[in-house]
C-alpha cells in the first residue's frame, strides 16, 4: 500500500485515510481552510492556486460552508485530489512548503451552524435515565422504540473546542422546596455525543430518505452537549430541554469527512419492533466509533457508539419526514452515547446514578462538574488502511458563574 511522503504521518491516526477539514489562522493572515495530515495542516489555498484548480477559491474562505455546499460528488473529487498530492512523491516539492506545524496555527470554528438538533438515540442512556428518574415505571416511554426522539437546540451557542464554559444560572427547585430559587447550576454535566454536519441542503416540503445520507452529510464532529441538570429538571415539563441545554454545545475543530468512515460502518444492535417503512435501513447502518471521556486528564468512561439504537440515516430521515428543509451547516447530534456497562456511560448523571454514587478522579471524587474542571472527549474509528483514525477531540474548561 502506498504511503504518504509526509514525515510521521504514515500509520498515524491522521494518515491519508482520515484527512479532516478545519479552518485555521497562521499569524496575522486571514483564516482559511486546511486539512490535517499527521501533526501538520496543509494550507490548501496556495496549492490550489498553483494548480489553477477551479474550486481553489473555496479554500480561501473563513468557513467550510462554501466547500460543503458543493455536494458529495464535488467533495469526493477534492478529497481524491488532496489524497493524490499527499501520496505522490512528485508532488512533494510543490506541496511541502505549505505544510504548517499544527502547533504554529490557531484553529477556529470550522463552519457556520445553521440549525442545531439533538437526538436521544442511545437505548442504554435513555433506559438509565428512565430508571434513575422513574424507578417504578418502564425505563423507556412508549414512543422511544418507534421514532428517534429529539429536540431543537440553539445554533448560536455552538462553540469550538477550547472555548471556556461559563457555569450557567437559572431557576431550579428541589422536590422538598416550596418554591424555585435562582442561581448557578449545582449539577453541571456533560454529554458525550457525535455530531453530523450537513453539506447539501434540501427543499422545504421534501423528505430525505434513509438511503440519501451520504448525499447530504459532509462529515462528523466530536460534540459535548453541556447540561445543567437541575435547571433542566425544573423546566423540561411539559415541553422539554431549554435553558438547561442552550447555554453551550462544544464541537471539535476538525470535521472528519463521511468518506473517511467507510471502514467504520457496522450493524445496529437490533431494533424491535421493526421501524415504520420510512425508517427501514439496509445494514450496516451503525458506526463503530470508540469514545473516551477525560476529566482533568483522567479517563473516566469509554462509551461505544456502535451500541446506539438509532442509525444516523434514521435520524436524518425522521428530521425531514415532515418536510422540514436542510441547510448547509445544519448540525444534528446523536444524543448521549452510553453502553451497557457502568464504565461506558456518557454522562455524569449516569456515572453517579442520579448524583448518588460519586466516582473517583485523581485523589478526589466527583458527582457534578466543579469550577476549574476540564473535560475532553476523544474519538477513534477503524481506518481504511487497517489502523485507527482519530476524529476531532473536544475540550472545555468550566469557569465560575458570572454575576
Amino acid at each position: 500500500m502506498t504511503e504518504t511522503w509526509v514525515d510521521g504521518a504514515a500509520g498515524s491516526a491522521y494518515d491519508v485515510d482520515n484527512l479532516p477539514y478545519g479552518v485555521f489562522r497562521a499569524g496575522d493572515e486571514a483564516p482559511r481552510v486546511g486539512v490535517r495530515i499527521g501533526d501538520r495542516v496543509l494550507d490548501l489555498a496556495p496549492v490550489a492556486a498553483a494548480e489553477m484548480l477551479s474550486l481553489g477559491h473555496l479554500f480561501e474562505q473563513p468557513t467550510l460552508n462554501p466547500l460543503m455546499a458543493e455536494g458529495a460528488e464535488r467533495n469526493a473529487t477534492v478529497r481524491a485530489w488532496i489524497t493524490g498530492l499527499l501520496l505522490e512523491p512528485a508532488a512533494r516539492p510543490e506541496v511541502e512548503p505549505h505544510l504548517l506545524p499544527l502547533d504554529g496555527v490557531t484553529l477556529r470554528m470550522p463552519f457556520e451552524v445553521a440549525d442545531y438538533v439533538d437526538f436521544y438515540a442511545s437505548e442504554h442512556h435513555a433506559s438509565n435515565v428512565g430508571r434513575i428518574f422513574r424507578p417504578d415505571q418502564a425505563p423507556l416511554l412508549p414512543n422511544w422504540r418507534h421514532l428517534p426522539v429529539g429536540y431543537h437546540g440553539r445554533a448560536g451557542t455552538v462553540v469550538p473546542s477550547g472555548t471556556p464554559i461559563v457555569r450557567p444560572c437559572g431557576q431550579r427547585k428541589n422536590p422538598s422546596d416550596d418554591a424555585p430559587v435562582f442561581g448557578p447550576t449545582g449539577r453541571l454535566d456533560i454529554e458525550a455525543e457525535l455530531g453530523f454536519v450537513v453539506g447539501t441542503g434540501s427543499a422545504l416540503g421534501d423528505r430525505v430518505p434513509v438511503d440519501r445520507l451520504a448525499d447530504h452529510v459532509f462529515g462528523v464532529v466530536g460534540l459535548n452537549d453541556w447540561s445543567a441538570r437541575d435547571i433542566q429538571a425544573w423546566e423540561y415539563v411539559p415541553l422539554g430541554p431549554f435553558l438547561g441545554k442552550s447555554f453551550a454545545t462544544s464541537i471539535s475543530h476538525w470535521v472528519t469527512p463521511l468518506a473517511a468512515l467507510g471502514a467504520a460502518w457496522t450493524e445496529l444492535p437490533g431494533q424491535h419492533p421493526e421501524p415504520l417503512p420510512y425508517l427501514s435501513v439496509d445494514e450496516p447502518a451503525g458506526l463503530d466509533i470508540d469514545v473516551e471521556v477525560v476529566l482533568n486528564g483522567e479517563v473516566v468512561s469509554r462509551p461505544p457508539y456502535r451500541t446506539m439504537y438509532w442509525a444516523p440515516a434514521q435520524m436524518l430521515a425522521h428530521l425531514t419526514v415532515n418536510g422540514a428543509s436542510l441547510r448547509t451547516g445544519d448540525l444534528w447530534a446523536s444524543g448521549t452515547i452510553s453502553g451497557p456497562e457502568p464504565g461506558q456511560r456518557g454522562s455524569f448523571l449516569e456515572l453517579t446514578w442520579g448524583w448518588r454514587e460519586p466516582f473517583p478522579v485523581g485523589a478526589g471524587q466527583r458527582t457534578a462538574l466543579e469550577d476549574g474542571d476540564e473535560v475532553t472527549l476523544r474519538y477513534t474509528a477503524p481506518g481504511a488502511r487497517g489502523g485507527r483514525i482519530a476524529l476531532g477531540e473536544v475540550t472545555g474548561a468550566v469557569l465560575p458563574a458570572r454575576d
